[in-house]
C-alpha cells in the first residue's frame, strides 16, 4: 500500500487513508493467468469408446436356466425358476445341482468351455427393486454360474411406464 503525506485542509500534515488497489489488481490478474494455463494441464481424461447398444437375439438352450424376478406386494422378492417360485436357499441348491449335472453331462470340468457353459437368464420386471435382481445374480454366481445375462428388452412399439 502506498501512503501520501502532504498538506491537509488545515495546513497540518495528516496521513491519507485511501488504499491503492493497483498492486492488488496486478496480483489477481497474474493469478488468473496462472490458473487459466495450469487447469487444462491438470484435468486428465481417459480416452474411452463406449459400447453401442444393439439388439442381440437370445439363443435359448436347454441347459440354460431361466429365472424371473419381481417384487411381490408384501415387499419381498419373488424369484421363479421357470414357473416355480423358489426362495434363496432353494435357488442356490437347484442352481448348484443343475450346474453339476450339466458339467457331468459334458464330461467333467475339463470339457467345459465358453461355448457350452450353461448360462442363467434373468427376466426382471420394470418395478422390481434392484436388491431382488442383485440377490438373484449373487446367488447364481455363488452356485457357480459364470455367465449371468439379463433379458429386459420390451416388445417393439410398447411404451413402458414406471408405477
Amino acid at each position: 500500500m502506498a501512503m501520501s503525506v502532504g498538506p491537509g485542509d488545515g495546513g497540518e500534515e495528516t496521513p491519507m487513508s485511501d488504499i491503492n488497489t493497483t498492486p492488488l489488481v496486478d496480483v489477481m490478474l497474474v493469478l488468473l493467468i496462472i490458473f487459466l494455463i495450469t487447469v487444462p494441464v491438470v484435468i486428465q481424461a481417459i480416452p474411452m469408446k463406449l459400447p453401442n447398444v444393439r439388439f442381440e437375439p437370445t439363443t435359448t438352450k436347454p441347459e440354460n436356466v431361466s429365472l424371473s424376478v419381481r417384487g411381490e406386494k408384501d415387499g419381498t422378492c419373488g424369484v421363479y425358476w421357470n414357473l416355480t417360485k423358489v426362495n434363496s436357499t432353494e435357488l442356490l441348491d437347484r442352481a448348484a445341482k443343475k450346474l453339476k449335472a450339466e458339467v457331468d453331462k459334458l464330461g467333467g470340468p475339463q470339457a467345459v468351455n465358453e461355448e457350452n457353459m450353461p448360462e442363467a437368464h434373468i427376466r426382471g420386471d420394470i418395478n422390481t427393486p434392484y436388491r431382488c435382481i442383485g440377490g438373484a445374480v449373487f446367488t447364481m454366481q455363488r452356485a457357480g454360474f459364470a455367465r449371468v445375462g439379463f433379458i429386459s428388452e420390451p416388445p417393439p412399439g410398447e411404451v413402458t411406464t414406471r408405477l
